[in-house]
């Protein structure tokens, strides 16, 4: 893995003082070689020994370790051998905004797919697939993250799951009130913070149903409290950028799920079908 992406991908995780040398870490990959770690401790105005945490907190046995990868990524960008390396050597300078978004956005999605082992995207299809045989599946997001969610619920009931979508905290209370062992409740919440929803997952969980958090990659108190958890690594300084890197990084995370589900079971596959002309024919009446 590129040592950019693996900081980029890790940096929600981070305290105040890391994103601030994962920040000038990735804006100055290719002048890294011309620092010491005292000397990047100077620019930041911070602490040698942080600097050396937070090479070794990545993965690397030091900061030299670090500057000796970042110097191969920007080797291989300039043999035209790492893409993503080079898109970030170059930066956004000479981008158009279009460029520049679409390029942000493939870095999201790729630090996405890095922070979510495909060991972990198959156990939480697993048990997707088993509440179509004997349980149900709960769904709830509010504000922006019910708009994932409802998107998410209706491409499921395409494949013939039995979904309950709720975006009223009361009814979803209620739903999950009758809650069982083989059901799945999937919480989106960004921030993975709101007390309503962490509470929620408290009862379901009581209910011994499985707990699955929509969160980014950070530690929040909905993540703690899953019993798996989906994670999106989406970050730009600029407040506007960053809300649609997220939206993309999640949308394309929820689309594997859902390519993982048409694709595990004939059944499901040719239920998505009838459904997709049913509504067809609707539509068109």
């Amino acid at each position: 893995m590129s040592p950019l992406v693996k900081i980029r991908s890790e940096r929600d995780r981070m305290s105040a003082v890391e994103r601030r040398i994962a920040d000038f870490v990735l804006d100055n990959a290719q002048l890294l070689r011309d620092y010491s770690s005292q000397q990047l401790a100077n620019a930041l105005g911070i602490s040698q020994s942080s600097v050396v945490k937070f090479t070794q907190k990545l993965g690397f046995k030091g900061y030299p370790d670090l500057k000796y990868s970042v110097g191969e990524a920007i080797a291989r960008a300039d043999n035209g051998d790492d893409v993503e390396a080079a898109a970030q050597v170059r930066g956004e300078a000479a981008e158009s905004p279009a460029t520049g978004l679409w390029r942000r956005k493939s870095e999201a999605e790729e630090a996405t797919r890095l922070i979510n082992p495909p060991q972990a995207l198959a156990a939480v299809t697993r048990a997707l697939a088993k509440t179509g045989r004997s349980g149900k599946l709960f769904l709830i997001g509010l504000g922006e993250d019910d708009v994932h969610a409802r998107g998410f619920a209706y491409k499921l009931a395409l494949l013939g799951l039995p979904v309950v979508h709720n975006f009223d905290l009361a009814r979803m209370t209620a739903s999950v009130s009758a809650a069982g062992a083989d059901d799945v409740l999937l919480v989106f919440s960004e921030f993975g913070n709101q007390p309503a929803l962490c509470k929620i997952g408290r009862h379901f969980r009581e209910s011994r149903g499985m707990l699955v958090s929509v969160t980014r990659h950070s530690a929040n108190p909905l993540r703690a409290l899953a019993d798996a958890a989906l994670l999106v690594s989406a970050h730009d300084e600029r407040p506007y950028i960053q809300s649609l890197l997220y939206q993309s990084a999640l949308q394309h995370l929820l689309d594997i799920l859902f390519v993982q589900l048409c694709e595990g079971d004939d059944a499901r596959h040719a239920q998505l079908v009838a459904n997709l002309e049913r509504i067809q024919q609707v539509l068109e009446s």
